[in-house]
């Protein structure tokens, strides 16, 4: 009797695929559900790790979606709109439904210890936070302008999901980029709460996303991937290894699920690609919690083997609406900056 397994490819058996193999030589991508041309806009959000592809892209030319410029005292051409880090998939989807008007959350604006206010949900938007309530309305009206524009028309949509650990409003269930007490706002158990996310809930957060924004633009197309980069900190009572163990394992299948149930949907998988046995930890810097430059270059140039096609174009425009671009210099700028921007590390008085 033939074993179902004897006409398998090699990259299917571990021994042809991973045994002996160097770190660089390693390549898990074996298909990919469509690409990306060079003339079709992308947009990113998510973790820290999102802002490489930001620069892939840039630097390989391709047309990255920019409809909000950066406030000057942070680089926040790094992301589409200036929305900074979204770690969580429940943090995405309400960023969604606030913009739309679908969600009003209770807190409005947090007081720091200087009397200026801060943005709840982009605390670190800028360094000098806002001197009236009324300033920071003013501008977060402008932020979902640049939102729905981004949603609406970029041809993908690239999410890297990076935590499962946030903490809400114990009034509405808003979810926040960094706890109070960090930046403005004193902490108060009573008015907040700490929140580990399941797989059922991120599954169905991640789905709530996808079938909102088809309904604003149908035709988009959605890259999922999950940080390799370890939990600055945790507030489970346990170790933050044990902490980070789950919440990767949780988005990782989150992804696998979404990815199966929603059409055009597809997982990149960086985190395979950083964290294998096959890499033995070298692709860690010394804190073995960042990736090592070199190592985020090798997880980049796989994604543009397999994802970007300078040769396709797209067969109708996906920008109908006028969309600000980032100018060249701009691009430039995003390309050539080392440092990503990452709200997390304020976690750790010591980083």
């Amino acid at each position: 009797m033939r074993s179902p397994y004897a006409t398998r490819p090699d990259y299917a058996f571990w021994r042809r695929a991973m045994s002996g193999r160097a770190p660089g030589e390693v390549d898990p991508v074996t298909s990919v559900p469509f690409v990306i041309g060079r003339d079709e806009k992308v947009a990113t959000a998510g973790s820290c790790f999102a802002q490489h592809m930001s620069r892939t892209l840039i630097e390989a030319g391709f047309d990255y979606l920019v409809t909000e410029g950066s406030p000057g005292d942070a680089d926040y051409g790094l992301f589409p709109a200036r929305f900074g880090n979204i770690y969580t998939a429940r943090q995405l989807l309400q960023l969604q439904q606030r913009a739309y008007g679908l969600f009003e959350p209770t807190d409005l604006a947090w007081r720091r210890a200087d009397d200026r206010f801060v943005d709840p949900f982009r605390p670190r938007i800028s360094a000098d936070g806002f001197a009236t309530v009324d300033d920071m309305l003013a501008d977060r009206l402008e932020h979902f302008a640049a939102v729905r524009r981004m949603f609406e028309d970029c041809a993908v949509f690239v999410f890297t999901l990076g935590l499962t650990e946030a903490w809400t409003s114990a009034v509405d269930g808003a979810v926040f980029p960094l706890p109070p007490g960090v930046i403005g706002e004193d902490f108060d158990p009573g008015n907040y709460t700490f929140h580990n996310f399941t797989v059922a809930e991120v599954e169905a957060d991640l789905l709530s996303f996808i079938d909102l924004l088809r309904i604003a633009n149908p035709g988009v197309r959605v890259i999922l991937t999950v940080s390799p980069v370890a939990l600055v900190a945790t507030y489970e009572d346990r170790h933050v290894l044990v902490s980070t163990t789950y919440s990767k394992s949780v988005l990782r299948v989150s992804a696998e699920l979404v990815a199966r149930e929603r059409p055009q949907v597809a997982y990149f998988p960086s985190y395979e690609i950083i964290t294998g046995p096959h890499a033995g930890g070298t692709l860690f810097a010394e804190d073995l919690r960042e990736v090592r430059p070199q190592a985020v270059g090798h997880v980049m140039g796989i994604f543009a083997r397999h994802f970007l096609d300078p040769e396709k174009t797209a067969s109708t425009p996906n920008n109908l609406r006028n969309t600000k671009t980032a100018s060249a210099a701009e691009l430039q700028r995003i390309a050539e900056t080392d440092s990503v921007i990452c709200d997390e590390r304020v976690l750790d008085p010591s980083e």
